[in-house]
């Protein structure tokens, strides 16, 4: 394969990423090639397991598309209350914090409910109406198209946003964890945002509950080995026990060992 044909399907994979479903048209007149060329690319991608054909389109594959919103909201409450509540006892009143789009992080928004005056920069907008009723408290959004039915903002727009700003604490989900640790979501645009605020931010808070671990999607964002606490309900199966043993210092299981 060239490396102008290498380029071509890898721009082809990463839009399909960014969209969920991209149309051959579409690729066509966006990499300024022929029909015939993409539809050769899309053939090519489609014999891997992420992609595939459909209706003169090309789209993730079932197991790597995420699951609603609302339907993550409401799994596993009792976990993601343990979760929010071991973030927050370590956010203290006055700090600034970044908060990321997902139903876990929106546990530990809900969680903060009781600090008083804290600085709040997230790009969700469910997080921050959670904390809008605490007078005392600072949010800060980004401008751009709401996402729905997710309510949360992405886009370039929500990086330069995020990267105008310095905080106390990163908190942040995935939508997944490999067995090597490497954190997954389902958009390279959410990859690129809580690498902004990890970057941007004193300490990073990982809250992820255990069925993430294993769990498939498409964007491979940092590793679970580079965050500085890690915060789960409980422990995943016995595959993952090397790499927890490689983060032990730095995870708390939320609602106990035992658990």
């Amino acid at each position: 394969m060239s490396a102008k044909q290498l380029n071509r399907r890898d721009a082809i994979t990463a839009l399909v990423l960014e969209q969920g479903a991209v149309t051959v048209g579409a690729l066509a007149e966006r990499l300024d090639v022929s029909m015939q060329t993409i539809r050769r690319d899309v053939d090519a991608l489609c014999e891997g397991e992420m992609l595939h054909r459909v209706h003169g389109r090309i789209e993730l594959n079932a197991e790597f598309l995420n699951t609603p919103f609302d339907q993550r909201a409401g799994t596993n409450l009792s976990g993601k209350r343990a979760i929010g509540e071991a973030a927050a006892s370590l956010i203290p009143n006055g700090s600034t914090v970044f908060i990321s789009i997902g139903s876990t992080a929106l546990s530990v928004a809900k969680s903060l409910r009781n600090r008083k005056e804290l600085t709040i920069i997230t790009n969700n907008l469910s997080a921050a109406m959670a904390l809008s009723e605490e007078m005392s408290n600072r949010i800060i959004l980004p401008g751009g198209e709401l996402r729905l039915p997710d309510r949360d903002i992405l886009g370039n727009d929500v990086l330069d946003f995020f990267g105008r700003f310095r905080a106390d604490f990163a908190v942040f989900g995935t939508a997944g964890i490999a067995d090597d640790g490497g954190l997954l979501e389902f958009h390279t645009t959410e990859v690129r945002a809580t690498q902004k605020i990890r970057a941007n931010a004193k300490k990073s808070i990982l809250v992820v509950d255990w069925s993430k671990f294993g769990r498939q999607a498409p964007a491979l964002g940092d590793n679970i080995t580079e965050i500085d606490t890690i915060i789960i309900d409980r422990r995943p199966g016995k595959a993952f026990a090397p790499l927890l043993d490689k983060i032990k210092d730095r995870l708390l299981v939320a609602e106990g060992e035992s658990a």
